[in-house]
């Protein structure tokens, strides 16, 4: 039923290397999947109004990607309130990822970080589910 197929199918990069293409080692994977957890959790973190632990994730971001991470200006008076359950719910859990990227990179300071972040966002859900 099936004519059989009589010429080769041509692939441009069968004939190329390897070399020839542009590769990332996992190292580098896992700092850019790790620097971007850390953009979103700073994002989070920011929009919660915590200044003093949006200035340590921004280090660290400032650290792995080699520049400032852009940040959205802070709304005035904004107060988070019913939503604040759900805030600190995401940035549990985007600490959560970034512990898990770091520890795989080995990233004592970064892990360090996480952790204390997913403790605060944990004590904060306790906190808001107690009212």
């Amino acid at each position: 039923m099936y004519e059989p197929i009589r010429t080769k199918a041509v692939d441009p990069r069968i004939g190329a290397h390897r070399s020839d293409y542009p590769r990332s080692s996992r190292a580098e994977a896992l700092d850019i999947q790790l620097a971007g957890h850390l953009a979103a959790l700073l994002t989070v973190t920011d929009e919660l109004g915590l200044d003093e632990a949006a200035a340590g994730i921004a280090a660290q971001v400032t650290r792995l990607r080699g520049s400032q991470p852009a940040r959205a200006p802070r709304r005035a008076g904004r107060e988070p309130g019913a939503e604040a359950a759900a805030l600190h719910q995401r940035a549990h859990d985007l600490a959560a990822r970034a512990l898990l990227v770091a520890a795989s990179r080995a990233d004592t300071t970064v892990a360090i970080l996480a952790a204390e972040r997913m403790d605060a966002h944990a004590a904060a859900l306790d906190l808001v589910g107690a009212h």
